[in-house]
């Protein structure tokens, strides 16, 4: 049998004697007509709680307003009206709750149930004064009470009686003893009076009263170090942890301490007891290991470096993938460490592992493939991306990886169809957008598709017209098909306005103006980018070529055969050139 209806039983049999009691209130000769009017009485009020327990609240207050028109004195017919009222919450329900539980009240002084009943609706009135009222007198009126001055203290502090909240408490404790509830409470009051050496004080008593307790340690030392007061709280701390054996939360607490006041040393000693102690919970010391991170990852960004703590946190991670070796979480912090301190080779490692132990979030895989784009490893690329699209098949900038991967690889179909479903994904990101257009030129020109190849590079430009690479390689591209040559002498021209260094743009600008047939000006430019020190094979057999059109076949030979001392591999053209003396176009 539930609860609500034992207690409803319990009210309807009780009903007959509240009326039995309200006889006696009158004559001792009992009329016919008023024991027919307390039947009738008895009757609504039972119907009422039948419907109640319906949850047929609109049909139980009719029956209890019924009730009341014969028996206006009934306190609990009073209280159940004000139930019922007080179940909507709306403003006009709950005064007329208010009266009617005032009503019971007047009737009836030791039912707790009334006074609690009436401090909730005034509560919900937010007439604070009047819930402490009612509470109060309860707690004067109905013996066994003293549990419900933890919810006057509450009330207090609603309405903003700081002082009579901490007398509340206070009682509490003269009957339940020193406890959390109580000394926490009057800390976050204290603090908000400014009262800080009182509210140091409760955390302290507390400490007294629970001295194996460590989570109270452990807040104490808080507040002191909130006061600045670090000498007190690192000497509590530890003097705590050696009077209890394992103390990891006051353990880490200390370590906060000890790096608070430049005592790294202490800190680190303690740290590795930490991380050899198995009472101290994963995610305590994964925290740990990730603070170390975040201040490795600042150091880093700051041009700076320090040894010693890389040392040490990988001591740590070490520690961590020894204790826990299937929690993914210990390779992808490992990899994010070795990130920080610029060790990618062994950031890539732990990125895999990671992978390879559980599922990881978006940002690994992002991760795991930027360092292997940037060592070269274009397979591996390939292979990781193609695996994160798996798990996350709508992020572009997995398609992205992938169509540089096989790009890169000459495998330009596929490219292409990476890079082309990477661009419809990144819609709302015009950067992403052009740099996948840059690349889409590259792969449809090595397809000959070169109308969609121009588009894309056209469109690369729109966003961002000076993108050097694809100024470069559109300009190339054009010169080598001897198309637009006019618009590519235009974009080389720039190209090297903005970098008057860089030999590759310099050779591609010559490569132009050779080809429109402007020979001494092409000299010129392929001159300065010998001039650099950094000209290729190529440079030299571009230079010869622009040499033998100007007439100069000796020179042209010598720049020819330069190049393919320059060559790894036999070339076939080249080598046509030099024995011949002659260009092939």
């Amino acid at each position: 049998m539930s609860a609500k209806i034992l207690y409803i039983l319990l009210l309807i049999a009780g009903f007959p004697l509240t009326l039995s009691a309200q006889k006696k209130r009158k004559t001792e000769d009992v009329s016919a007509p008023t024991s027919l009017k307390s039947r009738e009485a008895e009757f609504y009020f039972t119907e009422g709680e039948k419907y109640y327990m319906l949850e047929d609240y609109a049909k139980a207050l009719v029956y209890y307003q019924k009730a009341l028109d014969i028996v206006p004195t009934n306190a609990t017919i009073h209280y159940k009206v004000a139930e019922v009222l007080a179940l909507g919450n709306k403003q006009d329900d709950l005064i007329r709750a208010s009266i009617s539980i005032e009503q019971a009240l007047k009737y009836e002084q030791k039912n707790k149930f009334f006074y609690l009943l009436g401090a909730s609706i005034y509560t919900n009135l937010t007439r604070f004064d009047r819930a402490a009222q009612l509470y109060e007198t309860m707690l004067q009126e109905v013996p066994g009470t003293e549990e419900y001055l933890y919810e006057l203290a509450i009330i207090y502090q609603y309405a903003n009686k700081p002082t009579e909240a901490i007398k509340a408490y206070n009682r509490a404790e003269a009957v339940f003893g020193i406890n959390e509830t109580s000394s926490t409470q009057k800390q976050r009051i204290y603090w908000e009076m400014d009262k800080i050496n009182d509210a140091v004080e409760e955390g302290e008593k507390l400490t007294r009263a629970f001295p194996d307790e460590e989570q109270y340690a452990v807040s104490y030392a808080e507040l002191l170090a909130q006061q600045s007061q670090l000498t007190k709280a690192i000497s509590f701390l530890e003097k705590f942890i050696e009077e209890n054996e394992s103390s990891p939360s006051a353990s880490v607490m200390l370590v906060g301490l000890y790096r608070d006041t430049n005592q790294e040393e202490k800190a680190r000693r303690l740290l590795h007891d930490i991380f050899d102690d198995p009472e101290t919970d994963y995610s305590t010391k994964l925290m740990v290991l990730s603070t170390y991170n975040a201040e490795l990852n600042n150091t880093k960004s700051k041009g700076a470096t320090d040894l010693g703590k890389e040392q040490f946190a990988i001591e740590l991670l070490e520690k961590l993938e020894e204790q826990y070796p299937d929690e993914v979480n210990t390779f992808v912090l490992g990899g994010d460490l070795y990130l920080s301190i610029g060790k990618n080779k062994e950031a890539e490692r732990k990125y895999s592992q990671a992978i390879a132990t559980g599922e990881v979030n978006f940002e690994v895989w992002q991760n795991l493939l930027y360092l292997q784009t940037q060592q070269e490893a274009f397979d591996d690329v390939i292979k990781s991306s193609e695996k994160a699209l798996e798990y996350y098949p709508n992020q572009s900038m997995l398609y992205y990886f992938n169509g540089l991967a096989n790009l890169r690889k000459r495998k330009y179909k596929e490219a292409i169809t990476s890079l082309e479903q990477g661009k419809k994904l990144s819609g709302n990101n015009p950067g992403m957008v052009s740099e996948i257009n840059a690349m889409l030129g590259d792969a449809y020109n090595a397809i000959s598709d070169y109308e969609k190849s121009d588009k894309a590079f056209d469109e690369a430009l729109t966003f961002n017209p000076n993108n050097y690479i694809v100024l470069n390689n559109y300009s190339y591209y054009l010169a080598l098909r001897k198309a637009s040559l006019d618009k590519a002498e235009k974009m080389s021209a720039l190209l090297i306005k903005n970098n008057p260094d860089n030999a590759s743009f310099l050779d591609t600008y010559a490569w132009v103006l050779y080809m429109r047939q402007k020979y001494k000006e092409a000299r010129k430019i392929m001159e300065r980018a010998i001039a650099t020190g950094q000209a290729n094979a190529t440079h030299f057999e571009h230079y010869g070529d622009i040499l033998f059109q100007l007439g100069d076949v000796d020179q042209a030979v010598k720049q020819w055969e330069k190049a393919k001392g320059m060559l790894n591999a036999s070339n076939e053209t080249l080598n046509k050139k030099i024995a011949n003396r002659k260009i092939y176009e």
